[in-house]
C-alpha cells in the first residue's frame, strides 16, 4: 500500500489493522463511503442525487488520507506522470481542497482494489 503516493506508513498500517478483510465491502465506492469520502447518495425511481460528504467514519483513516493528498498535490507541480496531470486539472477546476478530498476518494478506491485482489500496486496500469 505504501507505494501508492500519499499512502505513509502510518496511513497503511492503519488501514491494515482496521479492515480485517476487503472483501467484506462489495464495491471501492462503500470502501470510500466507510471511510467518509463520498458524497451521500439519495436514489428514488431511478433518479440519483449526490449530497454533501459526511464526516461519519473511520476518522484517523480519513485523516491521514486527506493529509497524503495535501502532500502529493504539493509536490505535484513539476511532474508529467498522469495523476499527477489528473489533479493538476482537478485544482484548476474545482479547487485545491476538493482536489484534495477527491484525490483522498481515489486513493482509498486503489486501497480497496489492492486488498481486494491481493496484487501490487503498478504505477501507470492500463488494463
Amino acid at each position: 500500500l505504501m507505494s501508492i503516493p500519499g499512502i505513509g506508513e502510518i496511513t497503511a498500517t492503519a488501514v491494515v489493522a482496521t479492515v480485517n478483510d476487503a472483501k467484506h465491502f462489495d464495491t471501492s465506492r462503500s470502501f470510500a463511503a466507510w471511510i467518509g469520502l463520498v458524497p451521500r447518495q439519495y436514489t428514488t425511481g431511478g433518479v440519483v442525487r449526490l449530497g454533501r460528504i459526511s464526516k461519519r467514519g473511520e476518522k484517523h483513516i480519513r485523516t491521514s488520507l486527506i493529509h497524503g493528498a495535501r502532500a502529493v498535490i504539493a509536490n505535484c507541480k513539476n511532474k508529467t506522470d498522469r495523476t499527477s496531470l489528473w489533479v493538476k486539472d482537478l485544482v484548476e477546476r474545482r479547487g485545491f481542497k476538493r482536489a484534495t478530498v477527491a484525490l483522498a476518494a481515489k486513493n482509498a478506491r486503489l486501497i480497496w482494489a489492492l486488498l481486494h485482489s491481493e496484487k501490487e500496486y503498478q504505477v501507470d496500469y492500463v488494463k
